[in-house]
């Protein structure tokens, strides 16, 4: 009994996923770096995954959260298209971006449009969101990451020992 119902959800799991034609994207985004630093460079990556039949056209990412008055943008862009993207294919896209105010940001999704067939409607998806994250202020950081004087002067004492004038006690004792 157990295993014709195993059977018939495979089948009309099957039957549903069979009917679907066209593109589906899968869109992430993520950000690259452990912290975010006020002054430094931050990496976002983008992936879209076609997981779809065909070919989805037309493929536009657009983000628009973040305010040029909060992040410089360091190289790539935060609007970019694609003619196509094939099926059971990917694309990354990566944007380096500078904050320049620390304190919490809520970095949201970005949004994703295209054409699922030829001549089809347009439709929209969004990626993940990374969610809200602290940006350290630059002194904060070097505060909390930067080597001490302490450690710096203890690393330079013990590099200074030179390393031949071990001095062995059991040549200074004389043998009975």
């Amino acid at each position: 009994m157990m295993k014709t119902l195993h059977v018939l959800v495979v089948l009309a799991l099957l039957t549903l996923s069979s009917g679907e034609e066209g593109a589906r994207l899968l869109a992430s985004k993520s950000l690259l770096n452990r912290y975010a630093v006020e002054g430094r460079d931050l990496t976002l990556q983008y992936n879209i995954y076609n997981v779809g039949s065909s070919a989805a056209l037309e493929v536009e990412l657009s983000d628009d959260s973040f305010p040029p008055e909060d992040f410089g943008i360091v190289s790539g862009m935060l609007n970019v298209k694609w003619d196509r993207i094939a099926p059971a294919s990917n694309v990354s896209h990566t944007v380096v971006l500078r904050p320049l105010k620390a304190g919490y940001f809520n970095f949201t999704s970005a949004s994703v449009s295209y054409l699922a067939q030829e001549g089809g409607q347009v439709l929209v998806g969004y990626t993940s969101a990374p969610g809200q994250g602290g940006i350290l202020a630059q002194r904060e950081f070097d505060r909390r990451f930067s080597p001490s004087l302490c450690e710096c002067a203890l690393l330079l004492s013990r590099s200074a020992l030179p390393c031949g004038d071990v001095i062995s006690t059991s040549a200074a004792l004389p043998v009975q």
